[in-house]
């Protein structure tokens, strides 16, 4: 049984996205850090489509190497084939958008580890797991690379895979062009054309541009370039024509290219066009590797262009297969695709990695609370919230599903800890007790303090309101959290979203519901909700209701604990635990607020506090686990 549907094989690096548009590369001053290299990209794309993917490939045994391999992981790709190199560093890529024409690039691929691969390093075993193999162009540049690659397409042949080539033509990577010269696509070369020519036959299909074509064919005319190829490759031949879209050729090479099969093409504004080819190639083989008509392919071929191209990076760029069906359904909107509220929030929700099914989480991002105990001084606040994190951690054990809310102005040093723990992480922004909202001053006044904050903390505001504020209060709040939301939205940040009407007025069984599509239809989609523990089965339907109607994609709700006894969270547990939607909770003072008073005070030591934490912490978790499964036995009842 075949485990995978497609290796790639060939170049991985680090790409270092200049985040200042219309600039010179010379005068960036920041950038976004993604992966590439034409493969790893392929390999993302396809796996977000759905497909079975993997990468064989090497990374330096360092930082920008974990990277690569932790993110492929994230993507779901299979990291089997991916090695790391002790000898050599990562390769590097520095890139820049000038305009829609100019996109400046350095290759650092000295050396690089990728280049590395040898034949040793292919398994034929892996290979034949797959049911096709993608090779690029670039590693048969070298002999080392290109005896790794063709042995990779020997093995596929003898194991009956397809096999499929993106030309991805870039002289300076083949020599014939400078350092400088990285975003030049075509130079010719007699030699190149050779190996190419020399390696062709292995292929069931190979893609690229006009001018890749070109060098493929030895020749400037495309229809003669193609023809060229077709002598010695029965290959269908799919060329990318830019907006005009792409064609397939699939016999003999006709005198025009728009004799071949096409797909619809997208007429979108192009905002990048760097990774443009590699989101192509991935839609492509979504309908090849599905046994779709060449029209059909090319379709998703094309739609998966046009989001690249008219968003940041590459990998980021790609759609989800959801994404993918709710563009093709519901069409274009406007041509700037990544301006697109409402693509761009499937976009969102549908590409954020990590799968949380459930959240146990210990809450201790509390300050006030802390601050007016007895014997409280900030260095004190910081060194229990250590102790707390301890606790959390021995709890957790290495599993999934625990998460912690800490927050930066006490607990500094534990959030900072906590970072790449496996926990899920959540931070408060919102000013203690503040109603209307306050931010913390740590945030800055333009709110700009989020590009600080590291990539996995979840940013949580509580909100105190109620269907009935009025409305200057209303209008204030409202502003705030969409403000707040919109920053963190722009930083890549997930964002939790508490709200508790209890403390402010009367509730029912429609109060929550109200005051979720509030929120909704101020255009603010959390990933998450935290609620208070809703009294009966109906309002918790309702709250549910209101969510799903909205956002199909959210990640769920945890239910807060507002410093309640245990048996009576113990209930709340078992009424929420009723509705998928609700992930866990996240309570806090229930499990650290007789160990913080004792300990503040001299009266209990660190190790008794921790203790006493997990113990109270784990129970809970028993608690939440043992009310999630009697409700999933109910059902199947």
């Amino acid at each position: 049984m075949k485990t995978l549907d497609v290796i790639t094989i060939g170049r991985s690096s680090v790409d270092l996205y200049g985040t200042q548009i219309g600039g010179r590369l010379e005068d960036m001053g920041s950038f976004d850090k993604y992966i590439g290299g034409s493969p790893t990209n392929i390999a993302c794309g396809a796996s977000r489509l759905g497909l079975r993917t993997a990468v064989i490939t090497k990374v330096g045994d360092e930082h920008m190497g974990r990277f690569i391999r932790e993110q492929l992981e994230r993507e779901g790709v299979d990291t089997t084939g991916v090695v790391t190199d002790p000898e050599r560093l990562t390769a590097l890529v520095l890139l820049g958008i000038r305009d829609e024409d100019q996109f400046p690039l350095i290759f650092y691929r000295e050396n690089c580890a990728d280049m590395g691969l040898a034949a040793e390093d292919i398994s034929e075993e892996f290979i034949a797991s797959a049911r096709a193999v993608v090779a690029t162009g670039t590693h048969l540049s070298h002999p080392k690379v290109e005896a790794a690659t063709l042995k990779a397409l020997e093995l596929a042949r003898k194991h009956g895979l397809r096999t499929a080539l993106d030309i991805d033509y870039r002289p300076n990577l083949w020599g014939v062009a400078g350092h400088g010269d990285g975003e030049s696509r075509f130079v010719e070369s007699a030699a190149v054309t050779a190996k190419l020519q020399s390696t062709l036959h292995f292929f069931d299909l190979i893609v690229g541009t006009e001018e890749e074509f070109h060098i493929a064919g030895g020749s400037t005319d495309t229809i003669e370039a193609l023809k060229a190829v077709r002598k010695v490759s029965g290959a269908t031949l799919v060329c990318k024509r830019g907006a005009q879209g792409a064609v397939a050729i699939t016999g003999e090479i006709p005198d025009s290219l728009d004799e071949g099969e096409a797909g619809p093409g997208f007429p979108i504004e192009v905002f990048n066009v760097l990774g443009a080819g590699d989101g192509f190639f991935s839609g492509l083989l979504k309908g090849w590797m599905d046994d779709e008509s060449w029209p059909v392919a090319l379709k998703y071929a094309n739609a998966c262009g046009a989001f690249a191209v008219s968003r940041h990076g590459c990998t980021p760029a790609y759609p989800s297969l959801k994404e993918l069906e709710f563009f093709l359904g519901r069409g274009i909107v406007r041509p700037d695709l990544r301006n697109d509220a409402e693509l761009e929030q499937v976009h969102w929700a549908t590409n954020r990695k990590g799968d949380w099914p459930t959240v146990r989480t210990f809450a201790f991002d509390h300050r006030m609370q802390l601050e007016e105990m007895e014997g409280y001084t900030l260095a004190k606040g910081g060194a229990f919230k250590e102790l707390c994190l301890k606790a959390a951690l021995q709890v957790q054990g290495g599993r999934p599903g625990c998460g912690i809310l800490c927050d930066n102005r006490i607990g500094r040093k534990a959030l900072h800890a906590a970072s790449g723990s496996g926990l899920w992480i959540g931070r408060p922004t919102e000013l203690p007790g503040s109603r209307p909202i306050e931010f913390e001053p740590e945030l800055g006044p333009d709110l700009g303090q989020f590009r600080e904050w590291a990539r996995e903390n979840v940013v949580k505001l509580l909100v105190f309101c109620h269907p009935d504020d009025d409305a200057a209060t209303r209008a204030l709040q409202e502003e705030r959290v969409l403000r707040l939301f919109t920053a963190a939205r722009r930083n890549n940040l997930e964002f939790l979203l508490e709200i508790i009407p209890s403390k402010v007025g009367p509730v029912d069984d429609m109060t929550t519901a109200t005051l979720i599509r509030q929120f909704y239809d101020l255009g603010v989609y959390p990933d998450w909700w935290k609620l208070e523990p809703l009294k009966t089965p109906s309002a918790w339907a309702n709250a549910v209701a209101a969510i799903e109607e909205n956002d199909p994609h959210t990640r769920g709700i945890v239910v807060l604990g507002l410093d309640a006894p245990e048996a009576e969270l113990a209930a709340s547990f078992e009424v929420a635990a009723g509705f998928d939607l609700v992930k866990g909770f996240a309570v806090g003072r229930t499990i650290f607020g007789d160990a913080a008073r004792a300990w503040m005070k001299g009266a209990m030591t660190d190790a008794a506090a921790v203790v006493q934490m997990a113990e109270r912490y784990a129970r809970l978790c028993e608690v939440w686990d043992g009310a999630r499964a009697n409700a999933t036995k109910e059902a199947a009842e």
